[in-house]
């Protein structure tokens, strides 16, 4: 594989147990347990410079794509260093998965650069409205990727469009197109599955019902619920692109730093409940992270390997 600088270590497999002084142990303040135990299987995971190519699939929405673009700039960009907490301090903690490698040193974790390389709006809709996994993907992947070379495509569809796997089994994921070209499909729940993925905003279909209901950060429930669908799958990538690194379960439906903290947004989090969170006075939108341009963002809690359960922002 050579789309991304990635680290390759032996295939010794161990559990993880620490993590980088650089947090100063305040990353398990607010921690919720959960059942999932992530280890580490031996293979890569994604490291330095990620250039992201975009890809609009139909007609987009301006205010989601200002909110998806936003959020990646905001990984390593900090906003006004008076409001806290930034989204830069969420992205630290897939970032220190690079010291749970064989070898790594753990007095200074190297940063990992998410660059927006390219935005490509495919407003034709070639590939029809109705798209499935194996015809659809190769092909947008392998026709983007000609003039968007070692980039990670986001494939992101428009409210129109019904993406196979998207709501069904989740609300994006990622996958590899020919062992070489990493990708992530990122759906649009508007109109197909607003009570499968626009949860904490909506109540939804099946599971434990919501006591309390959010309101979005950016008034806008896809477009927030796409930035938490985003967020969750892109630290799953990073830390197991190739299904060979950090996760729980079997290979062919394991489970990542993202995914298994589902539904966690603040301390306190229980089924039905997103936890603590803060709340927008002028919008009474809901939020846990400031990001750029004044943005702000309810990002989704990750595995934290030093207290074996789920960090949250807040």
């Amino acid at each position: 594989m050579s789309s991304f600088p990635i680290r390759i270590i032996s295939l010794a497999l161990f559990s993880i147990s620490f993590l980088p002084s650089l947090n100063n142990g305040q990353l398990a303040r607010h921690s919720v347990l959960t059942r999932a135990k992530i280890v580490y299987h031996g293979g890569p995971i994604l490291i330095e410079t990620i250039n992201v190519a975009l890809i609009w699939y139909g007609n987009v929405s301006l205010n989601k794509k200002e909110a998806i673009a936003n959020f990646l700039k905001s990984l390593n960009t900090d906003g006004d260093f008076n409001l806290q907490p930034q989204v830069t301090k969420w992205w630290k903690m897939v970032e220190s998965y690079q010291a749970m490698l064989p070898g790594a040193k753990h007095d200074e974790v190297p940063k990992i650069i998410v660059n927006v390389a390219k935005q490509i709006n495919d407003t034709s809709y070639k590939y029809g409205r109705n798209l499935t996994i194996g015809d659809f993907i190769p092909k947008i992947v392998k026709e983007h990727t000609k003039e968007a070379k070692n980039m990670l495509p986001i494939i992101i569809t428009a409210k129109d469009v019904n993406m196979e796997g998207v709501c069904t089994k989740t609300c994006a994921y990622n996958g590899i197109v020919g062992n070489i070209t990493l990708y992530i499909i990122l759906g649009n729940p508007e109109l197909e599955c607003p009570r499968k993925c626009e949860w904490p905003f909506t109540q939804i279909d099946s599971g434990p019902k919501s006591i309390l209901f959010l309101q979005p950060p950016n008034l806008d429930k896809a477009a927030d619920a796409m930035v938490i669908a985003l967020a969750t799958t892109l630290a799953d990538t990073v830390t197991n692109p190739l299904n060979t690194g950090f996760y729980d379960g079997p290979p062919k439906n394991s489970i990542g730093v993202g995914t298994a903290c589902k539904a966690i947004f603040g301390s306190g989090a229980f089924p039905g409940n997103p936890g603590k969170v803060h709340i927008d006075a002028h919008t009474g939108g809901s939020f846990n992270a400031h990001g750029i341009k004044d943005q702000k963002f309810l990002l989704p809690a990750i595995w934290n390997p030093k207290t074996s359960s789920c960090w949250t922002l807040m």
